[in-house]
């Protein structure tokens, strides 16, 4: 009996082949109305604030540049540098003591809120800070004519006879009290609501993790506000300072009712000469002037402008040099 044998069959196995491509439906977006309408006002407002910024610009230029190049006998208020140069320095003198005064009281009031006081009396008190920021700049002039200005006098004459010898608190002392410091003070209580509000939203924005680290690790509630709570606001809190200082630069009628001017050049600080700033001449002379002295009256805004851009521009810079602070939230 013969055995009978089958010799395998060797079949090639079929090449590897692509898996069929799965049939994807990819969603497209669906471009809505309401979308393309926000997208368009959102764009237009952006491009709406450079043109406007642009257009004060080049008119600001158009009409001050025939009184930055005409001659000084042609001038009504003679030469331009040396007319606008004792402006420039009380607008500046001026803003620098109220940014003095109102920032660190603006600091105090917010910690104060956020940190210190009950619920309901926090609640209350920025209602009432929120409230400050509406009242009219006339009203704080009036204040600062007819209550301020009395007030501080005596308080003025006793700093000029015992501290005379500093050139700040030299004499003659103003016999009505409507000194440059009276004026840096009312622009202190104008900006302090600002810079207040702002401060408040940035106390209250810090990560309450790093808040409670610094409390776990046997940190006072001082020294907590210290290393945790400030340094994450510093950026915010230098920009907020620079708002209320250009709101101090450009304020016009505040100023100009409670300022008693004399022109020139002066650090002393009660006296009753003293150095005007650019919006409230601009808004005293304004009415009088015609001809040259307009576009040299609208020359020193351009001054103005030029000098609320680099305060503005030098701010963002140190912001910008500021690491943000890192931590969890």
């Amino acid at each position: 009996m013969s055995k009978m044998t089958t010799a395998p069959s060797s079949v090639a196995d079929p090449e590897p082949r692509d898996p069929a491509p799965v049939p994807t439906t990819q969603r497209q977006p669906v471009s809505k109305v309401g979308d393309r309408v926000f997208t368009g006002l959102a764009t237009g407002s952006g491009i709406a604030i450079l043109v406007v910024l642009a257009l004060v610009a080049l008119f600001l230029l158009w009409q001050g540049m025939p009184a930055i190049t005409a001659p000084a006998e042609e001038l009504p208020y003679g030469a331009f540098a040396g007319w606008v140069a004792p402006l420039v320095f009380g607008t500046v003198w001026a803003a620098f003591w109220a940014l003095l005064m109102a920032v660190p009281v603006s600091i105090g009031i917010a910690l104060f809120i956020t940190h210190y006081a009950p619920r309901r009396l926090a609640t209350g008190l920025g209602y009432v800070i929120d409230l400050l920021a509406a009242v009219p700049s006339v009203v704080f002039g009036l204040w600062g004519i007819s209550v301020l200005a009395p007030a501080v006098q005596p308080t003025y004459d006793w700093l000029a006879t015992n501290a005379g010898f500093i050139p700040l608190f030299a004499g003659p002392v103003s016999g009505t009290g409507r000194t440059i410091f009276t004026a840096s003070i009312v622009l202190a209580v104008m900006i302090l609501p600002i810079i207040t509000a702002l401060s408040r939203e940035l106390f209250l924005q810090t990560p309450v993790l790093h808040e409670e680290a610094a409390l776990a690790l046997g940190a006072t509630r001082w020294e907590m506000i210290r290393v945790a709570v400030i340094p994450y606001a510093r950026p915010g809190l230098i920009s907020a300072s620079m708002l209320g200082l250009g709101r101090a630069l450009g304020e016009t009628m505040a100023v100009a009712m409670v300022l008693s001017v004399g022109g020139g050049f002066t650090f002393a600080l009660f006296q009753s000469a003293n150095p005007s700033t650019i919006a409230a001449n601009i808004a005293l002379s304004f009415p009088e002037s015609y001809g040259l002295g307009v576009n040299q009256l609208i020359a020193s805004g351009l001054v103005l402008f030029v000098i609320t851009l680099a305060v503005n521009m030098f701010a963002r810079w140190i912001v910008s040099r500021r690491k943000e602070f890192s931590g969890a939230n």
